[in-house]
């Protein structure tokens, strides 16, 4: 079966084609094609999902409840939406906050008794519960800051940078598991944590600088210990967190040390590294999995920036996520995390001004839902692969094709198949000396099961 998303089309994640196998040798040079070989299998597939974060709790409750139950079907539903089982959120407030927030801030309380989360008990506590509810009961949520409370850092304040102090590490590495005690005491399980959003970026909303050094030394001698005490040794956590230019080495400082490296779960990483307008650097992924092959590779974050209403159709946002997704996956990562999973008509609520774009915006002065392209791109891959999945061998024979494929728990294998260019490709899907022929429409992506 072939499912399509394509421009100019009404085509969004349709049946498309039931191409059929038959005997193929050799394949000519001129005929375009695409390999599969599942002898060959590389990482497991964790999963896919996206950040449920305070502005999208927020947008979320100034719609009308069909609208609610119609957004948590899109993403959470595995027949009649496209599969969520991935979920991230924010401790503390982040840059999609309406308001800054902690939640203790008294500095004296070293032990952290005041510790509540009030705050979250009114958006985004329910909206987790809502999420985790229509996936049918489970989500791997895990929970990142951006800034530790004024008090602890060394700029005093929670935006523009700052490090922690050293005399508040333990009481930071605290803060982590009353966190995730709090949540989990109001029926939200937590899959676990990364252990500071964006650590090499000085922005002007929360955000927090940690060398590669200091980030594993505060792993190993307060974060890991402490979440061993509080009896969380099974959440898992996850390092960097940042882009993918400094990757390797950052996973090299912390995997070399063997002390660091056995509280990891993976290496976070998000997309924003294309300052100058060149080619992302997923070379970077792909030499962190041969060096580090047993490591998870794990992306956090990514959106389209620079919020515009007027360019909710275009085609690029969806293609940003294809061609993002499918190098990713063939360079080592093990699943997806978009950003914000809904936004308003604004790019927001955002309390710096810091405006993007979100898979689907819930306009809340009609009430509408308007989903962009990016849903569609993304589901072609949460919708077929399934956790547990093992990569395996998809090779193109055009670089106008973008190819990655999966061989899921039950034996299905999952090929997607991306057409960045203007013209129509016929190809066939070649299996050991069988092949199905199909074509992939302009400026699409297809997901073919078979």
């Amino acid at each position: 079966m072939v499912y399509t998303t394509a421009d100019s089309t009404a085509f969004r994640l349709s049946a498309f084609d039931t191409a059929s196998f038959a005997d193929k040798s050799q394949p000519l040079e001129s005929e375009v094609s695409i390999f599969i070989d599942t002898d060959k299998t590389f990482q497991t597939f964790f999963g896919i999902g996206a950040a449920l974060t305070d502005a999208s709790a927020e947008t979320f409750y100034k719609l009308p409840k069909d609208k609610q139950t119609e957004l948590l079907k899109a993403y959470f539903d595995k027949q009649n939406g496209i599969g969520y089982t991935v979920a991230r959120t924010n401790i503390n407030s982040c840059d999609f906050s309406s308001d800054m927030y902690t939640y203790v801030t008294d500095s004296s309380d070293k032990e952290l008794k005041s510790f509540n989360i009030e705050h979250d008990k009114k958006f985004k506590i329910p909206f987790i519960k809502e999420a985790m509810a229509t996936a049918g009961g489970k989500l791997d949520l895990f929970a990142s800051p951006w800034s530790p409370p004024a008090f602890m850092k060394t700029n005093g304040e929670m935006l523009h940078g700052g490090k922690l102090k050293p005399e508040y590490n333990d009481m930071w590495a605290l803060y982590y598991t009353k966190f995730v005690k709090a949540y989990e005491k109001e029926g939200v399980p937590v899959w676990g944590i990364s252990i500071q959003n964006e650590p090499m970026a000085t922005q002007k909303w929360e955000s927090c600088i940690y060398t590669a050094e200091e980030e594993r030394d505060f792993l190993k001698k307060h974060l890991g210990p402490t979440m061993e005490k509080e009896g969380l040794k099974d959440k898992k956590i996850i390092v960097w967190d940042h882009n993918r230019d400094m990757i390797y080495q950052r996973a090299r400082t912390y995997f070399n040390d063997p002390e660091a490296a056995k509280y990891i779960w993976g290496i976070g990483f998000h997309w924003y590294e294309d300052w100058s307008g060149g080619t992302p650097m997923y070379d970077n992924l792909r030499r962190v999995y041969e060096a580090y092959p047993d490591k998870n590779i794990f992306f956090t974050e990514g959106c389209a920036e620079s919020f515009d209403a007027k360019r909710y159709n275009a085609w690029v946002l969806g293609e940003e996520y294809g061609r993002s997704m499918i190098n990713d996956f063939n360079n080592g990562m093990v699943g997806f995390t978009d950003w914000n999973i809904l936004l308003d008509e604004t790019g927001g609520p955002n309390h710096v001004q810091n405006f993007c774009f979100a898979p689907v915006h819930g306009d809340t002065k009609t009430g509408q839902l308007i989903y962009t392209n990016a849903y569609y791109y993304i589901g072609h891959f949460s919708k077929f692969i399934r956790p547990g999945a093992k990569r395996i061998i998809a090779a193109a024979s055009r670089s106008q094709l973008l190819t990655t494929a999966f061989v899921n728990p039950d034996g299905k294998v999952v090929v997607i198949v991306m057409n960045q260019g203007a013209t129509k490709v016929p190809y066939s899907l070649w299996v050991n000396g069988k092949a199905a022929a199909t074509e992939a429409l302009p400026h699409s992506i297809s997901t073919l099961i078979y």
